[in-house]
């Protein structure tokens, strides 16, 4: 594989590079040869798990939040995450746009409207009358429960860690990297090349639900503006141009491709929920909202981050289908993200402390969401009316999700021309997911920060749009479907997988040198140690190569 690698040009870990490859390859040849066969198969392992398993997803998360809290407010908090005291790489305003552009900018706008009105007219809690007030407000704090706190926590704990490894203990840019408290030089050896594989594969398919999802309300849109058929066709030629868009934002690196197109997406998001905000005659009602839908939801938070619904089987007729098939869900597909969206948030996070990482990570975009979901819910419940009935956002919801968020901007002024804008929106969020997503699949597998090769970026940028693209070409809808339960059954060794990295990491921090309670002096041993062990190994380039001996030395200053 080391031949095959230099005779393509490659800068790559062979063996992480073609297995991982291979593995796609194979999966989506028996996804199509066999998906009947293949969907029974993860259709049961999941409706096991989350069955028997559901409340450790859900206590894992809740987990998650108190344990980066905990750290934050710590004296450990003051650690920055990288040797040598140099501001951080980017500005706050260009790192929120791109973690949060990369990370879940795509479900925002499509289940902004869909989700609190999917909960408004069938309750998850038991006693809860549809279509009433008491059903907008508990339907509003499940979707902020969903989409806030505990999904970036999920992205947050990964990212903490891995920015700690990759720049405090100057590893490799890879998964394996954060289990070296625990596996020490066996992160070089099979179990390390495993880690990395599987994250990898995690990375590839949870986009390409993603990817699924945007093309559908892409399709959608357009569908609704000019009358097209939203088929195989159409979502196959968007997922071409998208496609063609990230790997020419890829090509261009992450400051001036992905930076250039997250500010913009940010830019335009913003634009469209002023716009929300000011144009449909509830800007006060909304202002308000702003405050109470934050108090109910923190009030709610402590009773809905430990509910597991433990009399539904009591209480309901489908038993755990509804928690399972929300909460659970979200939790397993948003953990197959977190090795993408860690890396990604390490990346770009170097310079910047335990303390700064976890506070903005966590709340800067809980905030935005909040904001976002109090302007698109609120307003679509309100024209929905909460009398008792179905309205007419509730009923289009339950006929099209994709379509919900065009049917609702039916209610504002110049509908053609937002409409068309939100289309936009979505695909540029399309496409800085994919082309974040094919940089971190890149570093994942060099072990190198820096960008690879033109052709290797561009070939897991190309992947990825092949992969969604030939899912919804031969394999339609039971495609999509086989797709989201194996993330959910990925999801679980996924999950375990990033648990045991919050215990890594942990492990770690409890080795820094801590001056009073004030300021951290110097690098642990151990960080010095093995960032050496890496070079030594050729797992990563000595970037510092050229410094003089003293000037390397000052790490342990």
């Amino acid at each position: 594989m080391d031949a095959l690698a230099r005779k393509l040009g490659l800068r790559t870990h062979p063996t992480i590079f073609f297995v991982s490859a291979g593995l796609m390859a194979l999966f989506l040849l028996v996804l199509l040869v066999f998906p009947t066969q293949l969907s029974s198969v993860f259709g049961s392992g999941r409706e096991w798990i989350v069955t028997n398993l559901g409340w450790y997803f859900i206590f894992g998360v809740t987990a998650w939040v108190l344990m980066l809290l905990a750290v934050a407010f710590s004296p450990y908090g003051q650690v920055q995450l990288g040797r040598k005291e140099t501001p951080p790489e980017y500005s706050f305003a260009s790192w929120f746009a791109m973690l949060f552009a990369g990370g879940i900018g795509t479900i925002l706008m499509f289940w902004g409207v869909a989700e609190p009105i999917s909960h408004f007219s069938e309750p998850p809690r038991s006693g809860v009358e549809p279509y009433t007030v008491e059903a907008a407000q508990d339907g509003m704090n499940f979707a902020l429960y969903h989409l806030s706190l505990h999904t970036w926590a999920i992205f947050c704990l990964p990212g903490l860690a891995f920015a700690y490894f990759i720049h405090r203990y100057e590893l490799p840019v890879r998964v394996s990297s954060v289990f070296y408290p625990l596996l020490k030089e066996r992160i070089y050896g099979p179990i390390g090349r495993a880690i990395d594989i599987l994250a990898i594969l995690g990375t590839l398919f949870g986009v390409a639900v993603s990817i699924g999802l945007g093309t559908s309300q892409i399709g959608a849109g357009l569908s609704e503006l000019f009358g097209w058929t939203n088929d195989t066709t159409l979502q196959v030629l968007i997922i071409i141009v998208l496609t063609t868009v990230a790997t020419t934002s890829i090509v261009r690196g992450l400051d001036k491709g992905v930076k250039l197109l997250s500010n913009i997406n940010i830019g335009m998001s913003i634009a469209l929920m002023l716009f929300v905000l000011l144009t449909g005659g509830m800007t006060l009602f909304l202002i308000r909202e702003m405050f109470e839908t934050t108090g109910n939801f923190v009030a709610a938070l402590p009773e809905l981050m430990l509910w597991n619904d433990a009399l539904a089987d009591v209480t309901k007729d489908d038993g755990w289908g509804w928690q399972g098939g929300w909460t659970v869900f979200y939790w397993a597909w948003t953990v197959s993200w977190a090795p993408f969206m860690g890396i990604f948030l390490a990346r770009i996070s170097k310079g910047r402390t335990v303390r700064e990482f976890v506070l903005g990570v966590l709340f800067a975009p809980t905030l935005f969401t909040i904001i976002w979901f109090v302007t698109f819910g609120w307003s679509a419940l309100r024209i929905d009316g909460m009398d008792g009935s179905e309205g007419p956002i509730a009923a289009a919801v339950s006929e099209s999700v994709p379509l919900s968020m065009f049917a609702f901007f039916e209610n504002y002024p110049l509908t053609t021309i937002v409409q068309g804008f939100a289309v936009l929106i979505v695909a540029i969020f399309f496409a800085t997911s994919s082309d974040s997503a094919s940089l971190v699949v890149d570093m994942l597998c060099t072990g190198d920060g820096d960008a690879g090769p033109t052709r290797q970026r561009v070939f897991w940028g190309v992947s990825e749009g092949v992969l969604a693209a030939l899912l919804i070409v031969l394999a339609g809808d039971k495609g999509l479907q086989a797709l989201q339960e194996v993330i959910t059954v990925i999801g679980l060794p996924m999950f375990t997988l990033m648990f045991l990295a919050g215990i890594s990491f942990l492990v770690a921090l409890r080795k820094e040198n801590l001056q009073f309670v004030t300021k951290v002096k110097g690098v642990p041993d151990e960080a010095v140690s093995a960032g050496q062990e890496a070079r030594e190994r050729g797992e990563i380039v000595d970037l510092d190569a050229d410094e003089p001996d003293d000037e390397r030395e000052t790490a342990r200053a």
